[in-house]
């Protein structure tokens, strides 16, 4: 039901924030990682006029904006948000002189929007009715109906009204989450230009044609994270080169060379590029400017689905190491990071690291980073947990036995998070099984001091619990699990699985290739997450578009999204 613009809830009541408390909100902005404001100035991708960025500037700095103390108001926000920067003259269908600017029209419609507001005559009625808001704005004198109505319908474009849209969604999503009041409960969908009520159990030609909306969006606010950084003047486009990327992923072990041969008919661009320049610009990246990179796109592709009612930003993550596949080339000079296989074998391979949200939450990949020899576990774990921290809140952890240390498990304790963490089964925990093999007993669970050294040390709770079907017949019946929670947690474990069943998916994205460049073969692995995980957050968003509830087992498949995204990066 469309609202009063007369409702007395406090909404009309424009709260000018201060100067410090401004300058407040965009210090803390610019001291956050993985996030730039204005995004325009961060990609050769974007622009002043690009309402992507406009729609992530927005989203970034409300966030912020309401969690500061003397911020609750939505209408301060829109009034006082700074948009001299932003270029809204590609998006004005007139061309001759108006009396409004666009600029205030969009803060106008903004306010609409946020209102729930059916048509214009409400919001003229509420700017009538509250001058400060109206002077702050700077109408003078007020349009009226007629003339808001053809600026909406006839001045905008259908792209700038959809922002328009967007837009106000995200600013009351963000100030619901900060407990500010707001006008009206916003729709935690993506809402799209005709869209039509879809039937409860949706046909394949339905699920594809919402993907390819969502992956269109989706692939315009993430690919932007990248840049090659090439200087000015170029003549490929740099999408071009994130097109052949995702190229590479579309088919099994294709590299590089071929694919840019194969890019070439496929592409629907003028120019495309080379396989060896392709490598070259990608070997210039430092790992740690991949790194980065890879942590704003995965920032931006959080922040879309996280204004989902099913996407949970509390949860667990897995932390594991995968290997590529055996190195059998001459690996002189690169012993330290070819590196060896995980299962100690004669075999030597690259080894990389990641963070996964798993359990109830769409499994995202957070981070990923190179294993180099010489590293500690402790080291690895810390820095993806760094990385994880800054995106999500984390309550458990989850790893593989080859994280079975004591200094690991306390680093966790003293962050404040749970864990379940396989333990290696030394003599003691050979005779315990032993011991409830004899008596028949499924689980046992007791209390255990790790040794930190200098007479420090960590306590834990072991949990034996005894395997269903095991082709055993001795102590190997039993498994043996870690956790500072308590039973509770155990079960948690099983979400494990979902990483390596990622895993396998991740590879299959992946190009291929012979090359011995560290940094290259770490960008491909790492581009492959991506693609990953953009297909997963994906089918997340196709799936509350269309059946309102999200389930792990993915209405849009893995290559229904590369080949969205082949589109989207002007392939085809």
């Amino acid at each position: 039901m469309e609202m009063s613009p007369y409702t007395s809830q406090g909404y009309g009541v424009l709260v000018v924030p201060s100067d410090t408390s401004r300058r407040d909100v965009f210090r803390r902005i610019a001291q956050r990682p993985h996030v730039d404001w204005p995004a325009y100035d961060s990609t050769p991708l974007y622009d002043q006029s690009s309402l992507t960025a406009l729609t992530e500037d927005i989203r970034t700095v409300s966030r912020i904006w309401f969690e500061h103390s003397a911020h609750n108001s939505v209408e301060g926000f829109v009034c006082q948000y700074p948009l001299s920067y932003v270029e809204f003259n590609p998006h004005d269908q007139y061309s001759g002189p108006t009396r409004y600017e666009m600029p205030q029209l969009f803060r106008a419609f903004l306010l609409k929007e946020i209102h729930g507001w059916s048509h214009e005559t409400a919001l003229v009625q509420y700017l009538r009715q509250h001058s400060e808001t109206r002077r702050s704005l700077g109408f003078d004198p007020l349009p009226d109906q007629s003339t808001l109505w053809r600026s909406w319908n006839k001045r905008f474009s259908a792209d700038f009204r959809e922002a328009v849209e967007r837009t106000a969604r995200t600013i009351l999503i963000n100030a619901q989450n900060a407990g500010i009041a707001i006008p009206r409960d916003p729709e935690r969908k993506l809402q799209y230009h005709n869209d039509e009520s879809s039937a409860t159990d949706p046909d394949e030609q339905t699920v594809l044609e919402e993907a390819a909306k969502i992956t269109d969006h989706v692939s315009r606010v993430v690919f932007p994270a990248f840049s090659l950084d090439r200087g000015e003047g170029c003549e490929i486009h740099e999408n071009a080169y994130w097109g052949l990327q995702t190229y590479l992923g579309l088919r099994e072990r294709l590299a590089a060379n071929e694919g840019a041969r194969s890019f070439v008919y496929e592409s629907t661009r003028d120019r495309t590029p080379l396989g060896h320049a392709h490598r070259k610009h990608i070997r210039d990246l430092s790992i740690d400017q991949m790194r980065e990179m890879y942590r704003q796109a995965i920032t931006r592709l959080l922040n879309e689905v996280a204004e989902t009612e099913q996407f949970f930003r509390a949860g667990v993550v897995a932390i594991d190491i995968t290997e590529a596949d055996p190195f059998t080339g001459d690996r002189a000079g690169h012993e330290d990071e070819i590196i060896g296989t995980k299962e100690k074998t004669d075999e030597y391979a690259y080894q990389w690291a990641t963070v996964q949200l798993v359990g109830n939450a769409v499994p995202i990949v957070l981070d990923a980073r190179p294993v180099r020899k010489g590293e500690s576990r402790l080291e690895i774990v810390n820095d993806l947990l760094d990385s994880a921290e800054e995106l999500v809140h984390v309550d458990n952890v989850l790893m593989d036995r080859e994280f079975d240390s004591q200094h690991v498990l306390e680093m966790l304790s003293q962050r404040g998070l749970s864990y379940v963490v396989p333990k290696r089964m030394q003599t003691s925990e050979k005779a315990q099984a032993k011991r409830l093999l004899q008596h028949g007993q499924d689980r046992y669970e007791t209390d255990r001091k790790l040794h930190l050294g200098k007479n420090e040390w960590h306590e834990t709770t072991l949990i034996y619990r005894r395997k269903e079907n095991s082709e055993h017949d001795d102590h190997r019946q039993y498994s043996v699990f870690m956790t500072n929670r308590g039973t509770g947690h155990l079960t948690e474990y099983g979400y494990r699985w979902e990483i390596e069943s990622g895993y396998k998916s991740i590879k299959r994205f992946m190009a291929a290739t012979t090359s011995t460049d560290f940094g290259l073969r770490f960008f491909y692995f790492a581009f492959a997450c991506l693609l990953y995980s953009i297909w997963r957050a994906v089918d997340l968003l196709v799936q509350v578009e269309l059946i309102d509830e999200y389930n792990h087992s993915p209405m849009v498949t893995a290559d229904n999204t590369l080949t969205l995204l082949k589109k989207e990066t002007g392939i085809g």
